[in-house]
């Protein structure tokens, strides 16, 4: 049960990773289409797209700041813990 939970907690600090080094890409890169900036776009985007989806139809950001990786890092660390404890 221990591993499990070991691989669990890692697979989402990985996705959090992920979604904050999109972050800093976005602000850094000039090149969009470089294979790293796709792979951090084709990962990370399923988890990206419907909180985005969310805040612009409640209207939080006002559209000029995409606050969708927040919300998602949030709602990871929340069913992180929520599979932790029940676990």
């Amino acid at each position: 049960m221990y591993i499990l939970k070991v691989s669990i907690n890692y697979f989402f600090r990985v996705i959090e990773y992920l979604v904050i080094a999109r972050i800093l890409l976005s602000w850094i890169s000039n090149n969009p289409y470089g294979g790293v900036h796709r792979f951090l776009h084709q990962v990370t985007e399923p988890i990206l797209a419907p909180f985005r989806e969310l805040s612009y139809r409640i209207g939080i950001g006002g559209g000029m700041i995409d606050l969708s990786p927040i919300f998602a890092i949030f709602f990871l660390q929340l069913v992180n813990g929520l599979i932790n404890s029940i676990l």
